[in-house]
């Protein structure tokens, strides 16, 4: 994969490349902007009004503290309305750099347990998914998943909505686990996955992120893990990686995420090249971007730096992420044809 071939001007190279997107988070989308609106209608919050002020209010100082800033934006989020809007602005801003596709994480019980009705939640991110597509070409699916820090009560309350046929949304594709790892052990929700995967949903929940390359070995054995969310700590095991190469499970890469999140000390030591070394299927991903003062563009950007990639190599990375998706096939051929188109185009004299 790498290349030590610069491009002619990466980032010109990556704004027009078609892509797909498979770590962003719904709520850890919104913009400045949309944040700014939603407080502005709940200002009981402690969210700053300000699109400015919440640079400094988006500066994290570990790991716990994102999550507790990030909590504070959910509860944002308190009608169907503000659903709908979110989802929309959210692939909007996908379209404006050029993803196709995108599998964005949606946690259900953080706005069920606030009072919004199921019914109605399904309905405001099925409208926006429809009207999305429709306006921007971006095709929107759905990952539902489990907040850990809210224990077994939000997990069985996220099995029910995204296997009972009666509120299950037609983009529902794939069932997670997020929030942090740290006291919250994969194994306990082995239950929970084995009814999603009956379902017919795919697994792909968070795990390496902030603890050691075992969550990511109890992701894989117990969840049934087909895709790993970020997986940093992988390459402190030879043999975790050697598996994730030989059995083709792709890990969702999200360098500046790690580095805001205090998951990575800087980039220059993180360990996607030691992924790449390893023949790990790498994707790359934005996270939650807004909060970490970046977007998908910018990550290839970092990742083609770090890797050392031409237009070629970069494409590559853009062809990983729809291989590991969970496009159909003729999507796939599709969206892959169009990386391919442009690239060529690109360099062509």
């Amino acid at each position: 994969m790498t290349d030590q071939r610069a491009p002619r001007d990466p980032h010109a190279f990556i704004a027009g490349l078609p892509k797909a997107e498979l770590h962003v988070h719904h709520v850890g989308s919104a913009s400045p902007r949309i944040v700014s609106e939603l407080a502005a209608r709940h200002p009981d919050s402690k969210v700053p009004t300000d699109p400015e002020a919440l640079a400094d209010y988006f500066t994290f100082t570990d790991f716990a503290h994102f999550i507790e800033v990030y909590l504070s934006v959910v509860d944002l989020i308190r009608t169907p309305e503000d659903v709908r809007l979110l989802t929309y602005e959210v692939a909007r801003d996908l379209a404006r750099q050029q993803v196709r596709y995108a599998e964005l994480t949606i946690t259900p019980f953080s706005s069920t347990r606030r009072g919004i009705d199921e019914r109605a939640f399904m309905d405001a991110i099925e409208d926006a998914r429809k009207a999305a597509e429709a306006e921007f070409g971006t095709v929107l699916r759905w990952c539902f998943d489990i907040p850990g820090e809210a224990g077994l009560e939000s997990a069985e309350e996220t099995a029910r909505l995204a296997t009972d046929d009666r509120l299950r949304p037609e983009g529902l594709v794939s069932f997670g686990l997020g929030g942090p790892e740290i006291g919250v052990p994969r194994p306990q929700f082995k239950p929970y996955f084995d009814r999603a995967i009956a379902a017919g949903l795919h697994s792909v929940p968070h795990a390496g992120e902030t603890t050691g390359p075992e969550t990511v070995w109890d992701a894989l054995t117990e969840l049934r893990a087909e895709r790993i969310g970020h997986g940093t700590s992988s390459a402190q095991d030879p043999k975790l990686l050697a598996h994730l190469a030989e059995h083709r499970i792709p890990l969702e890469v999200c360098p500046t995420s790690n580095i805001a999140t205090r998951a990575v000390r800087d980039l220059d030591e993180h360990p996607i090249k030691e992924f790449a070394r390893a023949g790990v299927l790498v994707t790359i991903n934005s996270d939650d971007p807004p909060m970490f003062g970046t977007d998908l563009n910018d990550e290839y950007a970092v990742a083609a730096r770090l890797l050392g990639l031409d237009e070629r190599g970069i494409a590559e990375l853009a062809g990983n992420a729809v291989r590991a998706s969970f496009l159909d096939e003729a999507g796939k051929a599709r969206l892959t044809r169009e990386i391919d188109a442009y690239t060529e185009t690109w360099l062509a004299p």
